[in-house]
This record gives structure tokens, C-alpha cells and sequence, in this order.
């Protein structure tokens, strides 16, 4: 089969997800409005009113329908040929069980919730399962550190500890309109993009079909007033064994020297490490600073990456784009890395020492200035004033077009109702 066609389905997959989630987007919201499934505020949450949080619902099913799709248009030259169909990857009914079983969880979470304990022993569970039954897992580090392959005594336990690890920083980040959805619809492309370099093409629709899915979730979700809807749990976690999955793809994955030149060489932890640096290294600060203060780490707090920028006042849509600049600032480091041929070793501290400058150093300087109410901090406090577009005309209009679409009633039976909005973000 010609690569161009494989991208061709790739493309498919995507346009399909889009499709498949602008379709059933405002049924969703609709349903939840109705049964009042809403993320209520409190004291450290940043909403002012309760909001439908069934967003992962929509998404997740975008994202079957671009699989379906993709994998059918990649299926379809041998079945007119007449050849076995060899299928893109044996172990996408292994994701897509993790998937629906994270699905479940984080609904059954957004509803009636979950301790930290059972969401803990859930999480462990289903990364174990999908180790098991993908039969994938960290099991090399590419000749970093002169390590080639892992005992599985050492991987398996490797992996469930990342998988958990990625898991919960995809949801922990889920603090302002648009961040983990936007940060996800980042990893799943820039993952995309290296799953086609290494030609693996399940992989790659899964990744660009989650994108695509993503996509009108987060337009509504930051610009959108009585069109918003929250991801939840539901979503992050989907987000989370998804973001999991690809990382052991991507270590697996035959090395990437081929597919660039023979004489350059790629970590490609480093490289996950890059693509899931806001996330990962968010989090990580996080916890260290609770358990330092002698808090459990998944006790909840307003300490992240996206509160100390909401704290001097900027709006959040802008939020969300620095921190998923930022993210791509990391990439872009380790990039040069290889493209300068930096060794294997130093492409892993480098990306550290980038991760930890852009995340930890965004962080700590805001704080300060901040907690000191600096004149540097008047200075900022004062030019974010000018992040807050909600107000602007052209935000005005484009979230009225975003709110006027159809919202079905499930009651109405075929009768629809229209909701214009024109109230400010």
C-alpha cells in the first residue's frame, strides 16, 4: 500500500472525529443540562457557575467514529484485492478497552465521585491490563545511559508507575478553560506526527483522530458561554491512558535513526518527556511542594502552573495558550538537540533542564512576585487586564455563532430549541 494513501486515511480518521463530535456535541450538552450533571464551583475552583461537565463523553466518541473510519479506508484496498486484511495495529481493541473502562470511571467520578484510593487501585489496574494485553510496555531505554532492553520485573512496574503518573497530571492540569484539552490536542499531534515517521499507521490515526476530536470541545470550551461544557474526569482520564499508550508506543517502536538520518540519533524518552513536559513536570512540582508541607499529594489545592497565572490576573484562554506554548518551547528544545546531534544522554538533561526552567521557573517567579506584590507585579497585574477579551466585539460574535447552533432537547422528540447567547466570557 502507497504511504500517500496511508495518509489519506489518517486525514479521513481526523475529518471523521471532527464531524463525529460537532454532530453530537450539543446532544451531549443537552443531556447533561437536563439530568444536571455540572462541575459545581467552590472555593478552589475557578468558575463562578455551575457548569455540564460530559465533555469527555463527546470526545471519546469522536474518536471511535475516526477510528472506525480510518481503519475501515486502510482496509479497503486488500478487501478489493482480495488479501488478507493486515490491519494497522493488533493492539488498538487493547487501548480502546483501557479507554472505555477510564470513560466509565471518570463519569462515574464526575457524578458521585471516587476516593483517591479506589481511583488510584483503578488506574494501576488498567495500565496493568493493557501491559498485559497489548504485551507492550517501557521495556528499553534505546541505548540511553548504555541501557538497551528491561527484565520485565523492572518494566512492568516502570510502566504502571508512568502510566499512573501521566494519568493523573493530564487530569490535575484540568483547571482553566481549554488547557488539558488543548495541551492533549498538542501531544496527540506532535505523537501523530512521529508515529507516521516510524510508520505506524494505527497508532497514527488513533493519535490525529483524538486530535481532530478535541478540536470543537476546545473551540466551545474557551469561547463558548451557554455552549461550554467541561471535559471531567471522564475525559482526562480518557485523555490520560491515551497519552500512556502512545508514550509505550513510542518506546517500543522500532528506533526513529532510519527515518531521519544514519547519523542522527533520538532519546526518545526524552522526546515523551518533551511532548508531556507541562503536565508531567506541573505535577510533579505539586506534589513535591504537598508532601513537603505534610498534605497528601492528591489532596487538592490552587499551587498549579495555571493559579499562579490566574492569581495575577490573566484570563484563561490566554493561560491555556502559554502553557501550551511552553510545552512546545520544550519540544523545540529537544529538537535542536537532535538536530545538533546531541548525544543520547544529553537530549534527556537537556529536555530536564528546559522542562524545568520554563515549568518550575514560570512558577516560582510568579509566585514570588506575586506573594511580594512586587512593582514588577503591578506592572504584570496591569498588562493582564488586556488578556481579558471577552468583552472584545469579535469574541462577542464568534461565541453568539458558537451558541446558536441547535441544542436538542431528549424530551422534545424532534422539536428543537435554539439558545443565543450574548453574554461575555
Amino acid at each position: 500500500m502507497h504511504t500517500t494513501y496511508k495518509i489519506f486515511t489518517v486525514l479521513i480518521a481526523a475529518i471523521m472525529a471532527l464531524m463525529a463530535v460537532r454532530w453530537i456535541y450539543f446532544r451531549i450538552l443537552a443531556i447533561a443540562k437536563k439530568k444536571n450533571v455540572v462541575d459545581n464551583p467552590n472555593a478552589r475552583k475557578l468558575q463562578k457557575q455551575p457548569v455540564p461537565v460530559m465533555g469527555g463523553i463527546a470526545v471519546f466518541f469522536g474518536v471511535l467514529a475516526g477510528l472506525l473510519v480510518g481503519t475501515s479506508a486502510y482496509a479497503l484496498p486488500f478487501l478489493l484485492s482480495h488479501e488478507p486484511v493486515d490491519l494497522p495495529s493488533s493492539s488498538l481493541l487493547s487501548v480502546l478497552a483501557a479507554m472505555g473502562i477510564m470513560l466509565y470511571m471518570g463519569a462515574i467520578d464526575d457524578m458521585i465521585g471516587l476516593s483517591a484510593v479506589k481511583r488510584l487501585l483503578i488506574e494501576m489496574g488498567v495500565v496493568l491490563g493493557l501491559i498485559m494485553s497489548s504485551g507492550g510496555c517501557i521495556d528499553t531505554f534505546r541505548g540511553m545511559w548504555g541501557v538497551g532492553a528491561l527484565s520485565w520485573w523492572f518494566a512492568v512496574p516502570l510502566t504502571v508507575f508512568a502510566g499512573v503518573g501521566i494519568i493523573n497530571s493530564i487530569n490535575m492540569i484540568d483547571g482553566v478553560n481549554g488547557l488539558s484539552s488543548g495541551i492533549c490536542m498538542t501531544c496527540s499531534i506532535l505523537f501523530g506526527v512521529a508515529f507516521i515517521r516510524i510508520m505506524d499507521w494505527g497508532n497514527a490515526v488513533l493519535a490525529f483522530s483524538m486530535a481532530a476530536a478535541l478540536m470543537p470541545f476546545f473551540i466551545h470550551n474557551v469561547f463558548g458561554s451557554k455552549s461550554r461544557m467541561f471535559i471531567g474526569d471522564a475525559g482526562t482520564m480518557v485523555m490520560g491512558i491515551l497519552m500512556t499508550w502512545f508514550t509505550i508506543s513510542t518506546l517500543r517502536a522500532p528506533a526513529m535513526t532510519e527515518y531521519y538520518t544514519p547519523v542522527v540519533r533520538t532519546n526518545m524518552v526524552a522526546m515523551c518527556l518533551a511532548i508531556l513536559s507541562v503536565p508531567v513536570f506541573d505535577t510533579l512540582r505539586v506534589m513535591i511542594m504537598r508532601m513537603l508541607k505534610g498534605s497528601s499529594p492528591f489532596k487538592a489545592d490552587m499551587t498549579h502552573l495555571h493559579h499562579a497565572f490566574i492569581q495575577i490576573g490573566v484570563s484563561h484562554s490566554i493561560t491555556a495558550l502559554i502553557e501550551i506554548l511552553i510545552d512546545g518551547v520544550v519540544f523545540g528544545v529537544w529538537g535542536v538537540c537532535v538536530l545538533l546531534r546531541v548525544n543520547l544522554d544529553w537530549q534527556l538533561y537537556i529536555v530536564l533542564m528546559a522542562a524545568l526552567l520554563m515549568v518550575w521557573g514560570t512558577y516560582f517567579f510568579l509566585h514570588y512576585h506575586t506573594v511580594h506584590q512586587t512593582a514588577l507585579w503591578q506592572r504584570m497585574t496591569q498588562m493582564s487586564r488586556k488578556t481579558h477579551l471577552g468583552h472584545t466585539a469579535w469574541w462577542l460574535r464568534f461565541q453568539a455563532f458558537l451558541d446558536s447552533p441547535e441544542v436538542i432537547d431528549p424530551d422534545d422528540e424532534g422539536h428543537h430549541r435554539y439558545e443565543n447567547n450574548h453574554e461575555n466570557d
